[in-house]
Order: C-alpha cells, then sequence, then structure tokens
C-alpha cells in the first residue's frame, strides 16, 4: 500500500505546509526557496503517477491521495500569493472553485462506479498554474525576473498567466462537467 508512488504523494502532502511557512515568512532569498519547494513539491505529481503506471502500482489509496494532494498543493501557494498581495483574490477563488467543483463531480461520479479521466484542458491548466505560480513568487526576489526585466513587466506577465489559469480552469471544468453529464446519460443514471 505505501509503495514509491504513494511515498511521493505522501512527501507532496508534507510540502504543503513549508511552502506556506517559507512564503509568508521574511527572511532573504525567501522567493527562491519558495519556488524550489514548489517545483519539487510539482514533480512530485509528475512522478508519483508515472512510476505507478509504469510499474504497475496504482493503488486505489493513491488514486484518492494524488488529487487530494495536488488541490493542497495549489490552493496552499494560490491562497499564500493572496496573501503576499501578488494575487488577486477573486481569480484565486475562480481557480480554487473549479477545484472543489471538479473534486464534487468526480465523487459523484465514482459513487456510480464511473471514472472519467483528466482532460486535456486539467493538464494544460496544471501546467499553466506551475508556470504562473512560479512567476508570482519570483516576481518580488531582487535578482529575479523584476530585478533583470522590471516590476511592471513582471506584474503584466504574472496576471496575463493568472488569467490563462482562470480560463482553462473555466474550461477544464466545463469538460468535465459535459463529460460527466454524457456518460450518466448514456448509462441512464440520474443525478443524485
Amino acid at each position: 500500500m505505501l509503495n514509491l508512488p504513494n511515498s511521493l504523494t505522501l512527501f507532496r502532502i508534507f510540502l504543503v505546509p513549508i511552502l506556506v511557512v517559507i512564503l509568508l515568512t521574511e527572511f532573504e532569498e525567501k522567493e527562491l526557496w519558495g519556488v524550489g519547494v514548489f517545483l519539487i513539491a510539482a514533480l512530485t505529481d509528475f512522478l508519483d503517477g508515472y512510476i505507478a503506471r509504469r510499474r504497475g502500482e496504482v493503488t486505489n489509496l493513491g488514486i484518492l491521495l494524488d488529487p487530494i494532494a495536488d488541490k493542497l498543493l495549489v490552493s496552499a501557494a494560490f491562497v499564500s500569493l493572496v496573501e503576499m498581495q501578488v494575487a488577486p483574490a477573486w481569480m484565486v477563488v475562480v481557480i480554487l472553485g473549479r477545484e472543489f467543483a471538479v473534486m464534487g463531480l468526480r465523487s459523484v461520479a465514482s459513487s456510480q462506479q464511473i471514472h472519467i479521466p483528466a482532460s486535456l484542458y486539467g493538464k494544460y491548466k496544471m501546467g499553466s498554474q506551475i508556470v504562473a505560480i512560479c512567476i508570482l513568487i519570483l516576481g518580488s526576489h531582487p535578482w529575479g525576473p523584476a530585478g533583470f526585466f522590471g516590476r511592471e513587466w513582471v506584474d503584466t506577465v504574472g496576471r496575463m498567466g493568472l488569467w490563462v489559469v482562470v480560463l482553462l480552469a473555466i474550461l477544464s471544468a466545463v469538460d468535465y462537467f459535459f463529460k460527466f453529464s454524457r456518460v450518466f446519460h448514456e448509462r441512464g443514471t440520474a443525478w443524485r
């Protein structure tokens, strides 16, 4: 049950409070540490699924924990960015609202023994979240993009990245909703 992929998922969950403490504590180089911890956690998201499929170690625990770990990581990063006054709260609410809505849809489908795989929009959304979060965290570092390109450039690119995330979040939520509706309709299952 506690194989390498599941251990990587648990490690990602363990990194979440560390990321929050790093981002919300004032010390030199916190941006570099924050991005480092965030990227390590994001890497475990890729590795746990890859290793589980490659080794044939897909478990019910992993299927349950992986999306929870993803939501915790992204939620912690975005809420920290709001607290740091780097990301607008309304955009983060839309992004996190999508996360919880899709998790709810997956729970309903799972209760009916229906599995809907992740959509391409969802994969793009996750990739865009990683890029946007890294840009926004590094944006205030003096040697980071702000020091090289200027603060306005970083703010603009970071805001554009958030818009991409919001749009992909909405598109992927709509895509999931239609996939779930189609499968429920084909099976003659009622929404309960």
